[in-house]
């Protein structure tokens, strides 16, 4: 598959052409990759109104995805997920402003619904196990659309989640499409879903939109992001790059972009068979975990996600093992530790994990308090609240106050409580487990 993006910033770093324009490093700096970092110039194209290379690179992973159309980000999923959600907004006749979203949401969702002023209806799951998951199926969903006094202009879910949860978007889609309501899905951890054996991808399995965070899963440098529209949801295809660039930097990244041009490539060249590998051999890990006393948590392919409570450790304590060990993870808290891999990690560098868990001292399982998503009362709107005169305060002192803007760190970026909702005791609570001392209240 060509790579028109790379091949002309490949070109153009050779060429010695004399730099007069943005950056200001002028192709030489201390990094090694300035060469390649160029502007918007003559044929390179512009993202926000591509119709030369990057548009033929967009056109070839809308080939790989089955996509109407696939548009590149340069600033990761959250400029997608304000895309989607403008999207669906401004194409509902009846100028309805009300998503209905599993609460697991991250926090680009709430900052995108104080930029459209946008009304949600949060769907909890009946049993909470955990801040990043919510359980949400088909029935949750018809339930939802059936008790509304109008239909939402869209439907929001986040799959996979953060512990490596996937939903059943197959049959949430069905019950979206009987109401006529789009399902859009922030699938960030899921770009890969659709090379697996059984494409397990939100387009293939009915949504009508979806933003991939190429970077977490692929060889694609940070920032790295698709937004999907689907087939079936083409009429939202004209307006997408008007709206992507309403809330996008005019300086997008063409080492960002380079990268996402030849990750085309990369997938097109025997990118399932390697995944499958990949997924074959964490299958035999989780398991040789499994009989080594673990409990493995989740049923994304890609993720490892250890409950280390079960053999006496937080999951703190169990990350900062295998840094000890030379090993780094994506997210740990009191409870789980999240190991995120892909066809990049070599067998050797797996099999450390396992080695490693080996040296670790089995102790007597701690009893944990799950820490569940918290239902807190809305006092004003998101939008109201996130743009108030604000001020911090500890959160010993937060409970009964209105929150101003969402709290959390990133990784799991999912808010605790929400912007406009009245902190509770359990919310103040789960703040401390997840390391917040401090949070905006409306002043």
């Amino acid at each position: 598959m060509k790579t028109p993006i790379y091949d002309f910033v490949k070109d153009y770093a050779a060429s010695g052409t004399v730099r007069l324009h943005m950056p200001g490093h002028k192709g030489n700096g201390p990094l090694g990759c300035e060469a390649f970092d160029i502007t918007e110039i003559v044929g390179a194209d512009v993202l926000y109104s591509a119709d030369g290379i990057i548009a033929e690179s967009e056109n070839n992973a809308s080939e790989l995805f089955g996509s109407a159309h696939t548009f590149f980000s340069t600033e990761g999923s959250s400029l997608c997920i304000k895309a989607m959600l403008a999207l669906v907004t401004a194409n509902t006749p009846s100028g309805q402003r009300r998503v209905i979203a599993a609460r697991n949401v991250h926090k680009a969702f709430v900052y995108a619904a104080a930029l459209l002023d946008l009304d949600v209806d949060w769907l909890y799951p009946d049993s909470s196990e955990h801040l990043c998951v919510c359980k949400i199926g088909a029935d949750e969903v018809k339930k939802a659309l059936d008790s509304a006094d109008s239909l939402p202009c869209a439907v929001y879910i986040t799959s996979p989640d953060y512990l490596g949860n996937l939903a059943d978007i197959r049959e949430i889609s069905e019950v979206c499409d009987k109401y006529g309501v789009p399902l859009i899905v922030d699938n960030a951890h899921g770009a890969y879903l659709g090379f697996l054996d059984t494409s397990l991808h939100p387009l293939d399995l009915g949504a009508s939109m979806c933003c991939d965070s190429a970077h977490k899963t692929l060889p694609v440098l940070t920032g790295g992001a698709y937004l999907h529209i689907a087939k079936k949801a083409e009429r939202f295809v004209e307006n997408a790059r008007n709206t992507l660039a309403v809330f996008a930097s005019t300086s997008p990244s063409y080492l960002t972009l380079s990268s996402l041009d030849l990750c085309n490539a990369y997938i097109a060249d025997e990118y399932s068979q390697k995944l499958a590998t990949l997924v074959n051999k964490l299958e035999k890990i989780k398991l040789e975990l499994v009989n080594m006393g673990m409990t493995v948590y989740g049923d994304e392919p890609l993720k490892l996600t250890l409950n280390a409570c079960d053999i006496g450790y937080s999951g703190v304590q169990l990350a900062q093992h295998l840094r000890e060990q030379g090993i780094e993870c994506e997210f740990a808290d009191d409870e789980f530790v999240v190991l995120m891999a892909s066809v990049q990690n070599t067998d050797a560098e797996l099999d450390s994990v396992v080695l490693s868990l080996k040296k670790l001292e089995k102790r007597t399982p701690i009893k944990t308090k799950r820490a569940p998503i918290c239902k807190c009362e809305r006092a004003m709107s998101i939008r109201k609240a996130t743009f108030c005169t604000a001020e911090a305060v500890n959160i010993a002192n937060a409970v009964g106050r209105v929150c101003a803007t969402p709290t959390v760190s990133c990784p799991p970026a999912v808010p605790i409580i929400v912007s406009g909702e009245i902190i509770t005791d359990a919310a103040a609570r789960l703040l401390g487990t997840y390391g917040v001392l401090a949070v905006d209240v409306v002043k």
